[in-house]
């Protein structure tokens, strides 16, 4: 028995079909259970890096209203006295205050979200504006304790806290996170 072209053509499709099918389902089942698997190892990885990333991140936050509770113009000025000191001397020591706190805290970024940093640069930007606009605005020969004065009134007066608002924006942050 001889079989020519198109039935050697036919038997052969006729064989390689099944086959073809079953490799494709093979294939498909091998390629949902990789996806799947692939899934869970990286659930469990997230998982395993929010074990480590959590208190971290909770302890910039930390480090981070702390940095502003200490800018606070009404906790800076008690925390660096003036006595002593002419107007441009603690104008120059507050800012170098705000200056180191920050530098010291830079790294808590990382931690955050860019919105609570931008808070906190903001925050303290406007503190420095403060103490400088308050510095300005007084008589050439001022002492440092005339600086704190005009300050404090400024904030009491004025009902302004420079800080204010990045720390409602931190712990509000906070809470949606946690």
């Amino acid at each position: 028995m001889t079989l020519d072209t198109s039935s050697l053509l036919l038997l052969l499709a006729l064989s390689l079909i099944p086959a073809l099918l079953v490799g494709g389902g093979m294939y498909l089942l091998t390629q949902r259970y990789m996806e799947r698997d692939y899934r869970k190892r990286l659930l469990e990885i997230r998982l395993k890096n929010s074990d480590v990333i959590l208190p971290i991140r909770l302890q910039a936050y930390e480090r981070v209203i702390l940095f502003l509770e200490r800018i606070t113009p009404s906790n800076l000025l008690i925390r660096v006295s003036p006595s002593g000191m002419t107007a441009p001397e603690f104008q120059a020591q507050l800012s170098q205050e705000i200056r180191a706190e920050y530098t010291h805290n830079l790294s808590q970024q990382l931690y955050m979200s860019e919105a609570a940093w931008q808070q906190v640069k903001k925050a303290k930007e406007d503190v420095v504006t403060m103490i400088n606009q308050n510095y300005q605005a007084l008589p050439e020969n001022s002492r440092g304790t005339d600086l704190a004065k005009r300050v404090l009134e400024n904030v009491l007066h004025n009902d302004i806290d420079p800080t204010a608002q990045a720390l409602q924006f931190l712990k509000r942050e906070l809470h949606e996170i946690f």
